[in-house]
């Protein structure tokens, strides 16, 4: 199927046909949320063959879908709580993700543990790491990733001699994955619909229509124009992530189970910083420290506490970003300072409440529930099992609406991006030669865009001017971001320089510099005039100066007040 472009006119013919519902023959299911597990249950709706709606009150992945680890992962310590099938899903989903779904997002990276005791270390990391590559293979889904190996202290450090010697007696290497997860998110709602699902962003859930006591819909408003409707479906799903409670409460219900925000911060330094060809996984005595390879940078985190104040907005505090570097720089030959730290990202985990006081200790595990006629909610999970979630919420909507609904298919459907990526990749150097743009350019469209690569040359081909670097953004090139307004769904300046390119968090200014030009290239796509361009370089600076500020605050309640100063643009 061709790729539909998530334009402004593809927004607006959604938002008719959602508002269409009211008029007409209702949707089978609308989802309420825009993050990985809300448009994979879209996709997952959709390619069963059910007239499928997606609303997202902000902007996709704003939430939690943008500020997570970007790591595709078992999760080795759910070894440590004897949750084995936790891991071996999340082994599973990884291998799709890599081999068959989103090949040209998901990508292998090695990390290195060092080991810091002679004796019992070794074979009690050994029996943890033989069970998780084991579980990976056993699952048919490995993605071919090698098998850990033990490594000297010598040798440990010859692929990281950022680690102080005294650091450890040894090392064992493994391997996993990343992403860029708001992209992938992204990719998730456009795939979707692509299959015919009504998607639309910057639309809220204000209400919903009940009849007796079953949901019937929602109230919405498009947050771009003000324009108030109603949409009806038969079902509607609520995967709102850490908003769960108080999407819950529009009804008046609170559901059987309750969840609760966790905390966690990470920072972005430059590669330069710490000499490694290897990422680093460090053990701190409440969890685990990730030290990330990402481009030109370097991404470490995180943190795990209680949050209660904004959850738009979370913000980190000068004690986070002091708490992670006191602990890496246990590990590091080099002192990283807060002068090193190029970017700073705090996001919020939806944890199930009531297991523990603890954020750590909560449930990574999801849940779906039926708290009401006509509405299924889904929460909890972690990043890299978001599809099974999204299957197990639609298996459960497909039970009630009865009929012979089909099963689930997405572990067969690769995301726009992913079909031919290999063949289109190993073509890459032809690729350049057509277009004039550098090979190496190319490699890194390629990670982003995969085969849709083609379509923001096609921009370039059309103007010469396009195949530019963005001043201020240099590893972007300016078709990039005039193709994240006309074909990424982004509507405003944050959406572009937060999430479509990952410059808020990249460069030294957090994209300042680069705002402007920006918004000039994607003006005409959004229909900006001179007035919107200043507001929306305006609203982007207060953004900025808000989270500078922010992070230079005590603690959670004083970093909320700062981070709330920079008002929130309409839409």
């Amino acid at each position: 199927m061709n790729p539909l472009a998530l334009s402004p006119a593809s927004r607006q013919a959604a938002i008719d046909d959602l508002a269409a519902t009211s008029r007409g023959i209702e949707l089978d299911v609308l989802v309420i949320g825009g993050g990985v597990v809300g448009t994979g249950c879209a996709l997952d709706a959709v390619t069963r063959g059910l007239t499928t709606g997606l609303i997202e009150a902000r902007d996709f992945a704003s939430g939690t879908s943008s500020r997570s680890s970007k790591l595709i992962h078992g999760g080795l310590r759910y070894l440590e709580m004897f949750d084995f099938r936790l891991v071996h899903e999340a082994l599973q989903e990884r291998g799709l993700l890599l081999t068959r779904l989103a090949p040209h997002l998901v990508r292998p990276v090695p990390f290195l543990y060092p080991l810091t005791h002679a004796v019992w270390e070794r074979p009690y990391v050994e029996a943890g790491l033989t069970l998780y590559d084991s579980m990976a293979r056993g699952s048919g889904n490995a993605a071919g990733l090698p098998w850990h190996k033990h490594l000297s202290r010598r040798g440990a450090l010859k692929i990281a001699p950022a680690l102080k010697r005294s650091a450890l007696v040894g090392a064992v290497q493994y391997y996993d994955a990343k992403v860029d997860d708001a992209r992938h998110t992204m990719e998730l709602a456009r795939t979707a619909a692509t299959y015919g699902a009504h998607v639309a962003s910057r639309v809220a859930a204000v209400g919903f229509l009940r009849q007796g006591e079953r949901v019937t819909g929602v109230r919405a408003v498009d947050k771009i124009t003000g324009r108030e409707f109603e949409i009806h479906a038969r079902q509607v799903v609520n995967s709102t992530g850490v908003w769960t409670d108080e999407t819950q409460a529009m009804i008046g219900e609170r559901g059987q189970f309750h969840v609760r925000a966790s905390k966690g911060i990470h920072l972005v330094v430059p590669r330069d910083r710490i000499h490694s060809t290897s990422g680093i996984i460090l053990r701190t005595e409440k969890s685990v420290l990730f030290v990330i390879p990402w481009g030109r940078h370097w991404i470490i985190g995180t943190t795990d506490t209680d949050w209660s104040l904004d959850k738009a907005h979370p913000a980190a505090t000068s004690a986070d970003i002091t708490y992670l570097l006191d602990h890496v720089n246990r590990f590091l030959t080099t002192h990283l300072t807060q002068a090193d730290v190029e970017g700073v990202y705090a996001g919020l985990r939806p944890l199930l409440a009531g297991e523990s006081d603890e954020t750590s200790k909560l449930s990574r595990e999801h849940v779906v529930n039926h708290p009401t006629p006509g509405l299924v909610v889904v929460a909890g999970g972690k990043y890299t099992t978001y599809r099974v979630m999204a299957k197990d919420a639609i298996d459960e909507t497909a039970r009630t609406l009865g009929g012979s609904v089909p099963e689930s298919t997405t572990q067969d459907i690769p995301m726009v991006g992913a079909v031919g990526f290999q063949a289109v990749w190993n073509r890459r150097a032809a690729m350049a030669r057509e277009s004039g743009v550098h090979v190496e350019r190319i490699e890194k469209m390629l990670l982003r865009h995969g085969v849709l690569t083609s379509e923001v040359l096609a921009l370039i081909a059309d103007d010469a001017e396009l195949g530019q670097p963005l001043p201020g953004g240099e590893d972007y090139l300016k078709a990039e971001i005039v193709y994240a307004a006309s074909h990424e769904g982004a509507l405003h300046l944050d959406d572009i320089l937060a999430r479509r390119t990952r410059l808020s968090i990249e460069s030294w200014d957090r994209a300042v510099g680069a705002s402007r030009t920006a918004a000039e290239l994607v003006a005409p796509v959004l229909g900006w005039d001179a007035a919107g361009i200043d507001s929306e370089v305006e609203h982007y600076a207060q953004r900025v100066e808000a989270e500078r500020v922010s992070q230079t605050m005590p603690d959670d309640r004083a970093a909320d007040g700062a981070r709330l100063m920079a008002p929130d643009i309409n839409g």
